[in-house]
């Protein structure tokens, strides 16, 4: 027997998956979201839930390559490259080094802004329109620095993000320690973000996926996809373990770092490396920062919401290795110790979590049709900002589909760059 036809078949279950179910089912056509463990339980599960058009500038950028060098093999660095042979990983650092230049760095610059600029103003109408409950606030993010020379490097670039609309506000260490008490003697400086957002991510995912199933979405939880097979009028999707098939007039795709490895056998190639990054969540800190904090030095995100606190960053280039690192968990609980007042006891820690961030060499993601299947499109490799560009990813993918007129220029995000 043939299976039931569904309009859009979504492939993944985390927030672009989600956020994209949600602007389709407000295109008016139908979707049917499959999930291969619980929706949000991967990559978008543990991060620090801001939401940065502060992030516009992409991680290719000058100077970058010799920074890296000096870290990759630190096993406590912000970038850790395990030693290990592996050709792709390496021409993925290639053509990633190839791009920290001023003038790539710009063009990545704009489309970044672009998305997270949408992304930022639509997800607000959201948590409005739908009453997302998912600890959404508005105050801000801040990037602090014990370190003169890293804060006047990056004081330097507040020039060029004020051109592009990316608003910024140097603080003096001692004026912002008068103001943020949670914070220890030696801050010699922060850059404000005033138009940064945060929210709680497993709980902004959760109410995505409400919304979708009250608006007539259909989520499947336990679907792993292991093969997506087009055909001349749609897709067929087989299930693993048995599960059947699943067909769709369109498929979405957006599996984040498990993307590549499902679109290989279609001939579609999509250069997404697995960055793993780590986060720690406590209770409600006693003394917490007033607002998200970069501790920049470190490279460390810190983010407290009424309902608890989480230390995360890092990056670590491993392949999709399944083990929690301690060295790059102490690194996190290090860095809580040299800024904070009232840094969290390790023994409180709620969960230890790691994820990988779908990374693209030039730090934008790849939306839009197949170029070789009609019936099949793409949304993945937001790299650390999977949250952040989440509602513009959404609301572009179901534009191109439905052939409205897209609320951002779709050219830097083409598929077809990569093929």
């Amino acid at each position: 027997m043939n299976p039931h036809q569904d309009d859009v078949l979504i492939l993944g279950g985390g927030a672009i998956g989600l956020a994209t179910a949600l602007a389709i089912l407000e295109s008016g056509r139908g979707v049917r979201v499959l999930e291969a463990a619980r929706v949000g339980g991967a990559t978008s599960h543990g991060n620090c839930g801001t939401i940065t058009p502060s992030h516009a500038p992409p991680l290719a950028a000058p100077g970058v390559p010799l920074r890296a060098l000096k870290w990759m093999l630190t096993p406590d660095a912000p970038l850790y490259l395990k030693p290990r042979v592996d050709p792709v990983l390496w021409r993925w650092l290639l053509r990633f080094a190839a791009r920290c230049n001023p003038r790539d760095w710009l063009d990545s610059t704009r489309g970044r802004a672009a998305i997270l600029n949408d992304s930022r103003a639509r997800l607000k109408d959201w948590v409005e329109r739908y009453g997302l409950e998912c600890e959404f606030g508005e105050n801000g993010l801040d990037y602090v620095f014990r370190d003169r020379r890293n804060f006047e490097y990056h004081a330097a670039e507040c020039g060029p993000l004020n051109r592009m609309g990316i608003a910024t506000e140097v603080i003096d260490g001692d004026a912002y320690l008068r103001e943020e008490p949670a914070l220890r003697e030696g801050v010699v400086g922060a850059i404000r973000f005033p138009d940064d957002a945060h929210l709680r991510p497993d709980r902004y995912v959760a109410e995505l996926a409400r919304v979708v199933r009250e608006r007539g979405g259909v989520i499947e939880e336990g679907c792993r996809v292991e093969a997506l097979l087009p055909e001349a009028d749609g897709v067929r999707v087989r299930i693993a373990n048995g599960g059947g098939e699943r067909r769709g007039r369109d498929a979405v795709v957006a599996m984040a770092a498990w993307t590549p490895a499902l679109i290989r056998p279609l001939g579609l190639r999509l250069p997404i490396q697995p960055g793993k990054g780590y986060s720690i969540t406590y209770p409600k800190l006693g003394l917490a920062p007033r607002r998200p904090l970069v501790l920049k030095d470190r490279s460390v995100c810190v983010t407290a919401w009424g309902s608890g606190f989480r230390l995360g960053s890092t990056m670590e280039f491993s392949g999709q290795d399944g083990t929690l690192n301690p060295v790059r968990l102490a690194a996190l609980e290090r860095a809580a110790r040299e800024y904070l007042r009232e840094p969290p006891p390790a023994e409180a820690a709620l969960e230890k979590w790691y994820g990988w961030r779908p990374m693209t060499f030039d730090d934008l993601p790849a939306l839009g049709r197949s170029p070789r299947h009609p019936h099949v499109w793409l949304a993945a490799g937001h790299g650390m900002l999977g949250i952040s560009m989440s509602a513009a990813t959404g609301q572009l993918v179901a534009d191109l589909m439905t052939g409205r007129d897209p609320a951002i220029d779709p050219s830097p995000y083409r598929v077809e760059r990569f093929q």
